[in-house]
């Protein structure tokens, strides 16, 4: 698997950022020719852990997420969503649905939704060092056009 094509972004995190990343994965893909469904899977995916980088890392001060994103000679997109804020204790537990260590009214399915959107996804963190959540989509769309 080579890397075709990379992209790296970093920018601070505030709410009107989450439409920026969406907007930015999106353009980067299209060389890819994907679906629309693709499309909109990939960025809600991002758009998930983005979120979660804005409203859960950097809770209480403006941080900075950064986004590496890849496409390999196979039609995969990996896209790794990195923030170095307070990190995640149990990333277990986190990942189960309706689980969320917010006072405010969020569902917690930032993870459900990356997983049901997303053909792979990791995460790792370490408290007060930061996560990582790595997505993985495969562009069939791109395979029908051979």
């Amino acid at each position: 698997m080579n890397v075709m094509n990379q992209m790296k972004l970093s920018f601070p995190s505030v709410s009107t950022n989450e439409g920026f990343s969406r907007a930015a994965i999106s353009a980067f893909i299209l060389p890819l020719n994907p679906t629309v469904a693709e499309v909109a899977d990939i960025k809600t995916a991002v758009s998930e852990a983005v979120t979660n980088a804005i409203v859960h890392a950097y809770p209480d001060t403006v941080g900075t997420v950064y986004i590496d994103a890849r496409i390999t000679d196979d039609n995969r997109v990996i896209i790794k969503i990195r923030d170095a804020g307070i990190g995640i204790a149990d990333v277990k537990q986190a990942m189960e649905p309706l689980y969320t260590t917010s006072s405010d009214e969020r569902a917690g399915l930032g993870f459900a939704v990356m997983q049901s959107f997303s053909d792979k996804v990791r995460v790792r963190s370490a408290v007060g060092k930061g996560t990582t959540v790595r997505l993985e989509k495969i562009i069939h769309s791109a395979y029908d056009q051979r």
